[in-house]
């Protein structure tokens, strides 16, 4: 009943902005949590309400609280600052959630999953929560073999950032999201990683069962695909 464009529309509020700063200043704080805050201040501050910028977490605001996802699959959780915004907004959402848990992953400590529970305790999440803890391309395959009629209404793809890992990401969980679903991109502008775009405007944006919609005008990126059929 609504499209990416729709959603998107939403997304890139000053409101949605203020959202993501609010919970950001609620979760345990690390360097880059810090970074995040003190950009989505100066932006505000700054620019006001003429400015518009979308990242996962405004992404994962609007479409949490707009679909009210009953199940939630997310690769690369590390900190829990992606479902954690889910959380809020659904808190009684079933969460799976596959993460290697690296230790120091992206420069920054990466605790595991005991400070995940804590940041959605705060949340106030009440639904179940299933942690998958391992390479995702090995436990991704298994978890669907053991559970052959799990489906999604929201899926985050923020893992292996290498151009087949990541297509081969979208490639186990793309047939799991449910019609009206919507399967959320993260970094497809980062410098970086290049190859992530293409891996996205192929699987996803020129794939007619979606209807889809980037950000890459600041920041690293970030796209998400609604489900047509």
């Amino acid at each position: 009943m609504i499209s990416a464009s729709s959603i998107a529309s939403q997304v890139i509020q000053p409101d949605r902005i203020r959202a993501a700063l609010e919970l950001s200043l609620k979760l345990e704080p690390d360097d880059y949590t810090r970074y995040l805050i003190r950009f989505y201040q100066q932006g505000l501050k700054r620019f006001g309400s003429s400015w518009r910028y979308a990242d996962i977490v405004t992404v994962l605001l609007t479409l949490s609280e707009l679909l009210k996802p009953r199940t939630y699959l997310e690769i690369g959780v590390r900190r829990g600052r992606s479902v954690c915004a889910v959380a809020s907004q659904a808190p009684q959402c079933l969460f799976v959630m596959f993460d290697l848990w690296a230790e120091n992953y992206a420069d920054s400590e990466n605790p595991g999953p005991d400070l995940v529970r804590t940041e959605l305790q705060k949340m106030g999440h009440r639904g179940e929560r299933v942690f998958v803890n391992g390479n995702s391309h090995e436990t991704l395959p298994r978890y669907f073999s053991a559970n052959p009629n799990a489906c999604f209404d929201l899926i985050t793809v923020d893992g292996d950032h290498s151009d087949e890992g990541a297509a081969q990401h979208l490639r186990d969980v793309l047939p799991k999201l449910n019609i009206g679903g919507a399967v959320v991109f993260d970094d497809i502008g980062h410098p970086q990683h290049p190859g992530l775009r293409r891996v996205w405007v192929e699987m996803v944006a020129e794939e007619p069962r979606f209807t889809t919609w980037t950000f890459e005008e600041v920041g690293f990126g970030v796209g998400f695909g609604m489900r047509r059929w």
